[in-house]
């Protein structure tokens, strides 16, 4: 090879070593340029609130979660069967608390 050629290889090189060298120096600009941004923004945000203005267990203690027996509410039947129901015909979704509060247990045949 000759002279030009070894003068060819090494410039290109010396660019896509010159380029990654940028590169890197423009991703490390902006994670610097975010890190800053977020330290002023945290600065701006109001402090969290002391243990005194946390909230309390009511005097009662804790609350308790509830269990109830729901029913649920019936899908009225179109008179015809090609006929479609309208959304003013059908009930708001949802369900009622049932009058009967037992659990259903199964019967045992012995």
């Amino acid at each position: 090879m000759t002279d030009r050629y070894w003068d060819i290889a090494l410039s290109n090189a010396a660019y896509g070593t010159l380029g990654a060298f940028v590169g890197g120096l423009i991703v490390a600009g902006a994670l610097v340029w975010a890190v800053r941004l977020g330290i002023r923004t945290r600065r701006r945000e109001s402090l969290p609130p002391t243990p005194a203005e946390q909230p309390r267990l009511p005097e009662t203690g804790p609350v308790r979660e509830t269990s109830e027996i729901r029913e649920s509410s019936e899908v009225p039947r179109a008179a015809d069967k090609s006929e479609r129901l309208t959304p003013r015909q059908v009930q708001a979704s949802g369900s009622r608390r049932s009058d009967r509060q037992e659990r259903p247990r199964w019967e045992s045949e012995r």
